[in-house]
C-alpha cells in the first residue's frame, strides 16, 4: 500500500466503522490534476446481507466531510463509495486468510517465476507470503509484491 493510500485509509476508517460498516479498502488513482478515490465498504456484521445505495450515500457524505476538513488530496477528485462486489478486491493479509479456499486473481508489481499474473485457489498465508495453487502448482508470493488481487466470482448452477 502506498503512503498516500495508507494516510487516506487512516482518515477514512474511523468514519466508516463509526457508521457501523467495515472498510474493505481504499484505492487512489491519480489522473493528472484530477484523481479518483474509491472506497470499498461492507457490512460489519456477517448477518446483515450486503450494502445498499443508501449505505454508500451515507458513507460518502461523512467521508466527504472529513476529506474537506483534512484536505489530504491535491487538486480535484471524484469520490466513489461502493460494495466490494462479487469480484471483491483483497487489500490485506487478513483478507487472504479470510478467503482461503476461494479462487482469486493476483497481479504482481514485478514478475516472479517469469510471471506477473496468477489465478487459482488461495490456500493460506505463510511467513508473509500468500499461497495460491495455479494449474496444480503451488506458488508462495510475497504479500508486498502483490499489486492487485481480487476474488474470482463463483456462480452456482441451480
Amino acid at each position: 500500500m502506498s503512503k498516500n493510500a495508507a494516510r487516506l485509509q487512516e482518515l477514512i476508517e474511523p468514519v466508516v466503522t463509526a457508521l457501523g460498516y467495515e472498510l474493505v479498502g481504499v484505492v487512489h488513482v491519480p489522473q493528472g490534476r484530477h484523481s479518483l478515490l474509491r472506497v470499498y465498504i461492507d457490512s460489519a456484521s456477517s448477518s446483515v446481507g450486503g450494502i445498499t445505495l443508501e449505505d454508500c450515500e451515507r458513507v460518502s457524505h461523512q467521508v466527504s466531510g472529513v476529506l474537506d476538513v483534512e484536505d489530504p488530496l491535491t487538486g480535484q477528485y471524484q469520490l466513489e463509495v461502493s460494495s466490494p462486489g462479487l469480484d471483491r478486491p483483497l487489500f490485506s493479509v487478513e483478507h487472504f486468510v479470510r478467503f482461503t479456499g476461494r479462487r482469486a486473481k493476483l497481479r504482481l508489481h514485478t514478475p516472479q517465476n517469469g510471471r506477473r499474473n496468477f489465478t487459482g485457489v488461495l490456500t493460506g498465508v505463510r511467513d508473509g507470503q500468500v499461497v495460491i495453487v495455479d494449474d496444480g502448482v503451488e506458488f508462495a508470493l510475497p504479500f508486498e509484491s502483490i499489486d492487485k488481487a481480487q476474488l474470482v466470482p463463483e456462480y452456482s448452477s441451480k
